[in-house]
């Protein structure tokens, strides 16, 4: 049996994700027409999806030849809404769903309101306010024939890690740590640095990958630091890690001691502010070249575009290779990928 799939990953890692997709059994891509969204059709197991790591979510997709959504009211398109609602349900142990959430232009509608509490009674699912474990999307169809009714795979985004257990507010989200570690081009032998490591979210989708020779997460704020421990602990990679407490722009490290530098660097608005980045940014990334050993490569995220190209142009140790801009919200970032030369 096949299935449409609708998969939702961080605007501007499409090709990312998209070679990540391409590894699972049964997966035929469609070609990209839309920032953010991947289509493909799954012939297979659904459950091979829950381990994608780069994208935000994945929604099984039911299209109905209706004008309107009136008609899911009928018997014979409620049936089929409740048959692909209970097929996810299936995918995971009994009581994983509790609450229902439709998210569609008009929800509030007698019609809508009243599709939801039939769909709350029939598989005895409360309705949820704002979210809920099991969440629909009702929309057009895109050649306007009909609505496609879209069920998310899972009780949550694949983008949330149940390993974070301690949360930061600007903390990295893991599909976009996943990718900047995907960029660092991992390697078992790796020894790599992540300077201001926060809660931990880089060192650890670096290390859910493959292992390393040496990791190394510094950061001058304890709280960051007792942070990342927990979430370390709950990953299950406490022991490959090693924590400190470190300036990163005066590294105890030998020049040329390090492969891979990971950071996800302060925009100046939640975290840091632009004047002291001024100072920061030029500092960070020549210390960054002084302990990363000629052909090493550094992966770094920020917002501070313009910064970041004037910083990195008067450091020639350094060298451009990709820059991604990628949509966090409303937040526009670029990720850097670099390498070390000499």
């Amino acid at each position: 049996m096949s299935h449409q799939i609708e998969i939702v990953v961080p605007a501007g890692l499409e090709e990312l994700a998209r070679a990540e997709a391409l590894r699972t059994t049964g997966l035929r891509l469609e070609p990209l027409t839309e920032r953010g969204v991947i289509r493909a059709t799954m012939h297979g197991s659904l459950q091979a999806l829950f381990d994608l790591r780069s994208v935000i979510s994945v929604f099984v997709v039911r299209r109905f030849a209706i004008p309107r959504p009136r008609a899911l009211l009928g018997d014979e398109h409620f049936r089929a809404v409740v048959a692909t609602l209970e097929m996810v349900r299936r995918l995971h142990p009994v009581g994983t769903f509790q609450t229902l959430f439709l998210s569609a232009a008009g929800a509030d509608s007698s019609v809508l309101q009243r599709f939801k509490q039939m769909i709350g009674e029939r598989l005895g699912l409360a309705i949820g306010t704002e979210d809920g474990d099991m969440l629909l999307r009702l929309r057009p169809s895109r050649d306007r024939s009909g609505w496609d009714v879209l069920v998310r795979l899972t009780p949550r985004p694949l983008a949330t890690r149940s390993w974070r257990v301690c949360n930061r507010e600007g903390a990295l989200n893991g599909p976009v740590a996943h990718a900047m570690a995907v960029l660092s081009k991992p390697h078992a032998g790796d020894r790599v640095l992540n300077v201001g490591c926060g809660s931990g979210t880089l060192l650890i989708e670096r290390l859910l990958i493959t292992t390393a020779a040496r990791a190394i997460g510094c950061d001058t704020d304890p709280t960051a630091l007792a942070c990342a421990w927990r979430n370390l602990g709950a990953a299950g990679l406490s022991k490959r890690v090693e924590l400190y407490d470190w300036d990163a722009c005066q590294l105890p490290l030998p020049s040329a001691s390090i492969d891979v530098v990971l950071a996800d660097l302060p925009f100046g608005h939640l975290v840091g502010s632009h004047t002291t980045n001024l100072t920061l940014y030029p500092a960070l990334l020549a210390e960054a070249a002084r302990v990363t050993r000629p052909g090493g490569r550094a992966v770094l995220i920020s917002h501070e575009v313009q910064l970041m190209e004037r910083s990195l142009a008067t450091l020639p140790q350094w060298r451009v290779e990709q820059q991604l801009r990628v949509d966090l919200g409303g937040l526009y970032p670029r990720i850097f990928v670099l390498r070390r030369t000499g």
